[in-house]
C-alpha cells in the first residue's frame, strides 16, 4: 500500500478545485465586463450589441470611441502573446506590450469619460478598479457628447483614421477644419489645430441652423379717441312775439269807480 497515495489524490483534487474556482472567477469577470461595455456602447451610439461580447474586438471598438486608432490595441495584444511564448524573452520583454496595451486602454478611457462629461480625476478609478469605473460610466445619467475639443494626439499616428460601419465616427477626433472646435476668442471662427486633417471618409456634421431674427414686440393698438362733444342745443322755448308795428300802444288803465 502506498502511504502517499491519499496525499497525492488530495493534491490533485485541490488543484482541480482551484482550477474551477478561477474558471468561475474569469467567466464572471467576462460576463460583467461585457455587460457593462454593452451598456456603454449603447450610450455612444454603437450598433450591434454583439460587439461588446467579443474579446479583443470590443477593446478595439472602445479605443475607437476614445479617439485612438483601434489597430494599436490589436498590435499590442498580439505582441504580448508572441513575446510571452518565446522562452527567456518573456521574462525580459513579455511585460512591455502588456503594459503598453493597458496604458492605451486607459488613454481611451480618459477620452470616453470626457465625452460623458466626467472630470479628469475619474480616470484614477479606471486605473485601479476598471470594472467599477466601467459600470459607473455605463449606468449613470450622463449623455454622450462627441462635440468636444480634439484629443492631444489628434495629429499623431495614434489618431483614429478608421471608418467602421455601425460605429459612429467621432467628430472630436476627425472633424473637418472649422467643425466642432471652440473659437480662440469670442466672435472668431472655429478652427482645428494647425496642420490637422480629417480622417478618410469623414463627413462633417451639418452646421447648426441659424436662429430666426428676433421679432419686435407687438405694439398694442392705441385706444380710440373720444367722440367730439356735440354743440349745445338751441333753447326750445321761442322768444315772445313782438307786437305789430301798426298797432297803437296800449293806454293807461282807466280808473275803477
Amino acid at each position: 500500500m502506498d502511504p502517499y497515495g491519499d496525499n497525492s489524490g488530495a493534491v490533485v483534487g485541490l488543484l482541480i478545485a482551484a482550477f474551477f474556482f478561477w474558471l468561475v472567477i474569469i467567466l464572471a469577470g467576462y460576463l460583467i465586463t461585457s455587460f457593462f461595455t454593452m451598456k456603454l456602447f449603447d450610450k455612444a451610439g454603437v450598433q450591434g450589441k454583439w460587439r461588446a461580447w467579443v474579446p479583443v474586438y470590443r477593446e478595439m471598438v472602445f479605443a475607437k470611441l476614445g479617439d485612438l486608432n483601434p489597430w494599436g490595441v490589436l498590435i499590442l495584444i498580439g505582441a504580448a502573446i508572441v513575446l510571452n511564448l518565446i522562452p527567456y524573452v518573456n521574462f525580459l520583454l513579455g511585460w512591455v506590450p502588456s503594459v503598453a496595451a493597458f496604458v492605451y486602454i486607459i488613454l481611451a478611457a480618459w477620452r470616453v469619460q470626457t465625452n460623458l462629461g466626467k472630470e479628469t480625476p475619474w480616470i484614477i478609478l479606471a486605473v485601479f478598479l476598471y470594472v467599477v469605473w466601467l459600470g459607473i460610466m455605463a449606468f449613470d445619467r450622463s449623455r454622450w457628447n462627441p462635440n468636444i475639443a480634439p484629443a492631444p494626439w489628434a495629429n499623431s499616428f495614434l489618431k483614429d483614421t478608421t471608418v467602421w460601419s455601425g460605429i459612429p465616427q467621432q467628430p472630436s477626433a476627425v472633424a473637418a477644419p472649422g467643425d466642432g472646435y471652440p473659437p480662440a476668442s469670442p466672435g472668431a471662427p472655429a478652427a482645428p489645430p494647425a496642420g490637422y486633417e480629417p480622417a478618410p471618409g469623414y463627413q462633417a456634421p451639418p452646421a447648426p441652423a441659424a436662429a430666426p431674427p428676433a421679432t419686435p414686440p407687438a405694439v398694442p393698438p392705441a385706444p380710440p379717441s373720444a367722440p367730439p362733444a356735440a354743440p349745445p342745443s338751441a333753447d326750445p322755448t321761442p322768444p315772445p312775439a313782438a307786437p305789430p308795428a301798426n298797432e297803437p300802444p296800449a293806454g293807461p288803465d282807466a280808473p275803477r269807480p
